[in-house]
């Protein structure tokens, strides 16, 4: 049977798509999975991101937010520093952070792809541990250069794939989302994409377009039967946010920020035990690290009384690239017997139509 997606289930989102409603409408970005699902406790994987596809280094401004630092996402130090991003993205368990680094350091050594003679790649994590066992270390380095290889443009896979193999969300099964909007010309013409590693929030949290729904589906919510336990939720949300807009580090570190409202829409309140991390980059300005025999580049970029449109489509990504993670999971029994099952599509739509949302 065909997956469906948010909106093709009939949740109503703002805003219109890219193409695919993907990160990769953001032209040369691919992304790429490696899905491992083995015997009776691996539950887990790795997704790539590659900025400008896989045979071109050059490296993207960049900017990063941490809403709630409990978690890892290598490389940011340098990107708050530098303001540039170099070479792939990982996302995968919270285990598995240095292989996945070190393996797409081989990877840039053996395909030439380094953009000087070191690297300090972003791998990030969130902790797939209810699932999977973290602690026997599937991810292997073939695993990784599955992923950075065989990544792709156009429609790519949600749900149980790459790093968000194993993931739970509000309680459901989570994993890997994404979505797009496409800015009409008179905004520019830009587009944003998101893509998201979901394993975060509370049942008695879920809401979606505005609807409570987690105060009305309370079975299988294996931490907290559904209930409010007068507890922040633990767990993780990695966000990773591209554009082909002019936008400068700084900029995109505000487009980061954003990530947390489209997260609250979702109605996540962000717990000390949650890492929270948000990445964003632009495809523009390739020539940014590059200048002329006096270090001298010519960079464009908008202003901020354009940035509005960026900043509120980022928003909106976020919210559908999550919601997408859990409606395109399916049920998942994984390690000591543990199961985690999918959001129910057509208790969704029946709640939904209670609140004239369908």
């Amino acid at each position: 049977m065909k997956k469906i997606r948010a909106r093709e289930l009939g949740i109503p989102f703002e805003g219109k798509t890219g193409k695919h409603n993907a990160i990769t409408d953001v032209e040369g970005i691919t992304v790429g999975y490696s899905t491992i699902i083995e015997g009776a406790s691996a539950r887990t994987g790795v997704t790539i991101i590659h900025p400008r596809g896989a045979k071109d280094n050059t490296p993207v401004y960049a900017g990063v937010h941490s809403f709630n630092g409990n978690g890892e996402m290598t490389g940011a130090a340098w990107i708050e520093e530098g303001g540039l991003l170099e070479g792939p993205i990982g996302i995968t368990n919270t285990h598995s952070v240095g292989i996945v680094r070190d393996t797409i350091i081989a990877w840039q050594i053996k395909n030439n792809a380094l953009y000087q003679p070191w690297s300090c790649p972003v791998v990030a994590e969130t902790a797939d541990g209810w699932l999977n066992d973290l602690n026997s270390f599937y991810v292997k380095d073939h695993h990784v250069f599955e992923a950075l290889d065989s990544a792709k443009g156009g429609a790519i896979d949600e749900g149980n794939v790459g790093g968000g193999t194993g993931m739970l969300c509000y309680e459901f099964k989570g994993g890997t989302g994404t979505s797009s909007r496409k800015l009409p010309k008179a905004l520019g013409g830009w587009t944003v994409g998101a893509l998201v590693q979901s394993n975060f929030g509370r049942r008695f949290q879920l809401t979606i377009a505005g609807v409570p729904i987690g105060n009305y589906i309370k079975n299988d919510a294996p931490m907290t039967s559904g209930e409010n336990p007068f507890k922040q939720d633990d767990g993780s949300l990695i966000v990773v946010i591209a554009t082909d807009a002019p936008l400068l580090p700084h900029q995109l570190k505000r487009v980061a920020k954003r990530v947390t409202l489209g997260m609250a829409r979702t109605g996540a309140l962000g717990g000390n035990g949650s890492g929270d991390i948000f990445l964003a980059f632009s495809t523009a300005n390739p020539q940014a690290d590059r200048g002329d025999a006096m270090g001298v580049t010519n960079i464009q970029t908008l202003d901020n009384e354009h940035l509005d449109p960026i900043l509120s489509s980022t928003v909106y990504v976020t919210e559908e690239a999550i919601i997408n993670s859990m409606v395109m999971a399916e049920d998942m029994v994984g390690h000591k017997g543990i199961s985690s099952k999918s959001l129910p599509h057509d208790k969704v739509k029946e709640i939904l139509k209670q609140y004239n949302r369908m």
